[in-house]
């Protein structure tokens, strides 16, 4: 469970990134959080990792409360986490196969598991045979897999992924947030910043919206966010798109005119690798909060109006 009561995080600065938060996440929900750049979302998340501790309130995660905690506390703390970045963080030096078990080394798993457990997990994302190349040798999608093989391979019970779609393209893109929806069916929570409110729309979960460092949208109907969430993204276009990622923004979306702007055969089969990709779940240990995602035959309408505001017509990619 997650729990922020009252929370509120000003920095030395005199920035006010957080004011009077209160969100309660139960074991095994998928939840969006969504807000434009400076909304208070990344503070949020380095509380949650305990990078940050706030000023005002409480905050229990896994049965640990985290404003108490002492320092020798933390590592252990942060084992009952599975952590997803936006830039990967791959060691670029070692394989697929070390940088999943290198999560298991340092906690002193012996080989013979990490030789048992690592397969297991890279067959889960659809990299078994990765196993070998460094991650220099494999696409953007690819190494954001296999950081999701990371953040799972010791068996988290909460997954936090920061922008895992920010640096890939909208096939991989719902390839990602489509294997993160699986987990969750086999009962990992999953909490999941991002700013792509078409994303979040296609998977039917609970949808947190910040901004200015306060909750002012917390709902189960994603048919809402368009109007919610599209008026902060459309406010504060600049902020969301920032200068740090800004050339791989405008890859990701030269990418997409391309590929929307095709009707080759090259595409549809993209599409069909996607849906036909087998991920097993255990249904006796299905999440009771899981829902299933939009059927297979919207995901080929759902990548050709990505990234677009379906409700006004307009690119929320236009300056």
């Amino acid at each position: 469970m997650i729990e922020f009561d009252n929370v509120s995080k000003t920095y030395d600065n005199g920035t006010e990134a957080l004011k009077n938060v209160n969100i309660r996440i139960e074991d095994g929900e998928f939840v969006f959080i969504v807000g434009a750049s400076g909304a208070g979302k990344s503070t949020f998340l380095k509380i949650m990792m305990r990078e940050e501790v706030p000023n005002k309130g409480t905050v229990i995660i896994n049965g640990y409360n985290l404003n108490l905690m002492k320092k020798k506390q933390i590592p252990l703390f942060r084992r009952t986490l599975g952590i997803v970045f936006q830039d990967f963080r791959l060691i670029p030096t070692m394989t697929v196969f070390d940088n999943v078990a290198f999560a298991m080394r340092v906690i002193g798993t012996k080989e013979k598991e990490i030789r048992k457990r690592v397969p297991y997990i890279l067959s889960l994302v659809g990299l078994s045979s990765k196993a070998r190349h460094l991650p220099t040798q494999l696409s953007g999608g690819e190494q954001q897999r296999v950081a999701l093989a990371r953040a799972l391979v010791n068996n988290a019970g909460l997954i936090i992924a920061d922008e895992p779609t920010g640096n890939i393209d909208p096939e991989m893109s719902y390839e990602i947030v489509d294997l993160l929806n699986h987990i969750n069916a086999n009962g990992t929570t999953v909490v999941m910043v991002t700013h792509e409110h078409n994303l979040v729309r296609h998977f039917h979960h609970r949808v947190i919206t910040i901004d200015q460092g306060t909750v002012v949208s917390d709902t189960l109907d994603t048919d809402e966010l368009s109007d919610d969430y599209a008026k902060f993204e459309n406010n504060e276009a600049a902020a969301v798109h920032s200068a740090e990622r800004q050339q791989s923004s405008d890859d990701i979306y030269y990418d997409f005119d391309e590929l929307i702007s095709s009707e080759d055969e090259e595409r549809k089969e993209k599409i069909r690798d996607i849906m036909t990709q087998e991920i097993k779940i255990d249904e006796d240990k299905m999440s009771d909060f899981y829902i299933q995602p939009n059927v297979d035959s919207e995901v080929e309408d759902f990548i050709s109006n990505y990234g677009t505001d379906t409700e006004s017509g307009g690119d929320s990619n236009e300056e």
